[in-house]
This record gives structure tokens, sequence and C-alpha cells, in this order.
């Protein structure tokens, strides 16, 4: 069975029989991008009332986390800052307790206080001027785990200046919801996935090892297949988005110890058991680079391929079994 890619925002629902199952697939717009989700279920009204379901934690999710909103949550929080503890919904206390943590984990390389950063690089990007020394090192001077301060379950305070940007890992959260939902269902094979960067593969496709993903080089070509299975995946590129300042491309990823964005073209892939974890892993494997960056990757307990310029791979030890990786090389002819 081939699955059609809903890449509008209007609903694209269909329901396929499969061996006494059947297989419900939808597509709808979500946290900025296409949110794709493929399940099987015992019959179509129940597959299509789980679809339902799912949607609409990502809608009560982004409502509360988006930043493009002056009235959500996070918006709220970020305008208070300081002002000493404001009362926010828990589960933003709870994505921004779990950020703080991972933050140590990468030491450094991922932190949802980014936000000043990522402020003063888009107002460069408009002005088409880089920053100047002094304005990065006053911003960071604003970024930290030491700007954010949990006071309870529903309250958080932020320090003057600061600011918490989720847009590097609200989708992974709500990965992680979505898949409790699904296996809370006795659901036993499912895809989510937000624009095939950020997924959550759980059991396989009837007839298939598993579920199969291309990984991009950053050139835009195909550096192979891997075979999902039971993981969350999330793939991040330090060029995916991009601004040109001077004739140089910058990139969209900041790194938060230096406060310069990612200007070396790379794309990361990793495997994590749990879908929040992999997008923290993604980025921080794309600021630290192929040795420090892979070695990370260990210490968290994933796995996970950088690919760089001219298709150069690096890899976990694990990498090839997790994914269970094809390699494509340049010519090679599509294996879909």
């Amino acid at each position: 069975m081939r699955r059609a890619l809903c890449i509008a925002a209007a609903a694209c629902l269909f329901a396929v029989p499969v061996r006494g199952e059947v297989v419900v697939s939808d597509g709808r717009y979500a946290m900025g991008t296409v949110l794709e989700i493929t399940l099987t279920a015992p019959d179509a009204a129940s597959g299509r009332a789980l679809l339902d379901d799912l949607y609409a934690i990502t809608r009560d999710l982004e409502r509360v986390m988006t930043r493009f909103d002056a009235t959500s949550d996070l918006s709220r929080l970020n305008r208070a800052a300081g002002q000493g503890a404001q009362r926010v919904d828990p589960a933003l206390v709870r994505l921004v307790a779990r950020s703080i943590e991972l933050t140590s984990k990468t030491h450094g390389a991922f932190d949802v206080s980014v936000g000043p950063l990522i402020s003063l690089w888009t107002r460069a990007a408009r002005a088409g001027e880089l920053p100047s020394p002094e304005s990065i090192r006053a911003a960071r001077a604003h970024v930290g785990p030491g700007v954010v301060r949990i006071d309870a379950p529903d309250r958080v305070a932020l320090a003057a200046g600061a600011a918490i940007d989720l847009g590097g890992v609200a989708k992974g959260d709500a990965l992680d919801r979505m898949a409790e939902r699904v296996r809370a269902a006795g659901v036993r094979s499912a895809l989510l996935s937000f624009g095939q960067s950020s997924l959550w593969a759980i059991g396989q496709p009837a007839g298939a090892d598993g579920w199969r993903l291309l990984v991009r080089r950053p050139d835009g070509g195909f550096a192979g297949v891997a075979t999902l299975r039971d993981r969350a995946v999330s793939v991040s590129g330090s060029l995916g988005q991009w601004t040109e300042i001077g004739g140089r491309r910058y990139g969209h990823v900041i790194d938060p110890r230096s406060g310069e964005p990612l200007i070396r073209p790379l794309e990361a892939i990793v495997l994590c058991p749990d879908a929040t974890l992999g997008e923290a892993a993604s980025k921080a494997l794309l600021v630290l680079g192929e040795k420090q960056g892979v070695s990370l990757l260990r210490e968290l307990d994933c796995e996970g391929l950088l690919v760089g310029e001219a298709g150069v791979r690096h890899e976990t030890p694990g990498w090839k079994t997790a994914a269970r990786f094809e390699a494509l090389e340049e010519g090679d002819p599509s294996p879909f």
C-alpha cells in the first residue's frame, strides 16, 4: 500500500482495510508544519476518533507553547520576565523543567532560554547587518539555565531580559504525548510525523519490517534509508532555514554557548527513547559536531548519524543496527 502525502492544511483522511483491521491516515497543519498520522484500528470509526484525539492534543499544546500567539502562556511568561513567578499551564512547566534538564545533559549545546539570541539574529537578518560582538555578549548574558526558575507545578519565573523559545523541542513533546495516547488505545502500529523531521515510529506497517525514512544530505541528495520501529526520531539541518548577510549563509540553529548561528552545512538524524530527548539531541549533535556530538549521543542512550558536505558520514557505533541503515551513493536509484 502506498501512502499519499498530505501537503495541504486541509484534512485528507482515508481508511484502508488490512487483515481484519483498518489503516487510517490523516494530515493536518499543526505547529508550523504538516502533522501526518497513520495508524491501525479495529474499525474506521474508532480510528477516526483516535485521530481526532491526537490532533486535539497538538492543538491544546500549541495554544500554550507557541511564541507566535501573543495570548499563549509562553508569550505571557516571556513578557513578564523579571516580574516574579507567573501562573502558566502545567504542560508548559513540565516541558520547561525537562528542557532545563536537557541543557545540562547536552553540556549547554541545547537551551530553550536562547530566546534573546534568536531575537537578536532575527533583527540582524531583517537589517541585513551582522550583530556586533557587544550585542551578542549582551544577549548571551540573558541565556542559560540560571535565568529560569520553576516555583511550582504551575509557576515559572524568568529573570529580566530572558525569553524562552520552545521551537526546537515542542514538537517532540507533542509526539510523546500522542504516543502515550496511541499506546493507551492498544494500537500496535502507528507513524506520527511532523513534516518528516520529528517522528514517532510505533510497531511496523503490515508486511514490512518497519517504517522507512529517506535520510537527506545537506546538499539535497540522499544519504540512505533508515527502517524504524519503536523509536523516536529527530532530523535537523544546520541550514534547513537560513538567511544571507554579507554574502554568507547563517542557519537558524544557534549555539547557545557562543551566541553564533551555525554556518557549516550539516544534517543530523538521531534515534532516541523519546521524542523530546530526540529533538534536543539532534540540535546538540549539529552544534557539537562529529566528535563531541557523536560522543554525547552515546551518553544520552541515543544513536545517530551526522552527514556533512560531500555526504561525509559520522555515526555512533550502534547506528547502522538500530536504524537498519542502507547507505545510498551518488547516482543510486531511489529505493522507493
